[in-house]
């Protein structure tokens, strides 16, 4: 015969089990609402610090092709093709990427541009390679997951089907 203490605590687990298991579900619902929001704030996040550097490179276009020439080097790229090449990639795939056009597409264009970035410099501040190694995790999660469902590229898949 089991005692009345072993009872009462086996029901009150399996009660306890059952309240856990709803609060991790509602914790789940939670996220899921939560997943779109973040991922519009990523794209928009990282569009802004690329569309932001192609504009000041296209203001500053001297500039722009003297440290194409000097400081920055392109592999296997002639220095003036690699800065309209750059500039290009930070105007176009921002805009892209905001949008979620081609979302996983303009992810990956601008991960080619960030690692460019990276690896066109002699030397990079520890601050600066943060920021780059921060936009290529939110590119590389934009790339795998894709741009979430406030994404054209969303509304043109239901739509097309």
């Amino acid at each position: 015969m089991k005692s009345m203490l072993e009872t009462t605590t086996r029901a009150g687990s399996g009660h306890w089990l059952t309240r856990f298991a709803t609060l991790v579900a509602s914790g789940q619902r939670v996220l899921d609402a939560l997943q779109a929001p973040a991922a519009l704030l990523a794209r928009l996040y990282v569009a802004n610090a690329f569309f932001s550097s192609g504009l000041t490179k296209l203001r500053e276009w001297d500039i722009t092709l003297s440290l194409f020439m000097d400081e920055y080097h392109v592999p296997l790229l002639p220095p003036e093709l690699a800065a309209w090449m750059g500039t290009a990639g930070e105007l176009v795939l921002p805009v892209l990427l905001v949008l979620g056009l081609g979302g996983r597409f303009a992810a990956l264009g601008l991960s080619v541009v960030n690692v460019m970035a990276v690896l066109s410099l002699s030397e990079i501040a520890p601050a600066a390679l943060q920021q780059h190694i921060t936009w290529g995790v939110l590119l590389l999660t934009l790339a795998l997951y894709g741009p979430g469902a406030w994404a054209v590229d969303r509304f043109i898949n239901k739509n097309g089907r």
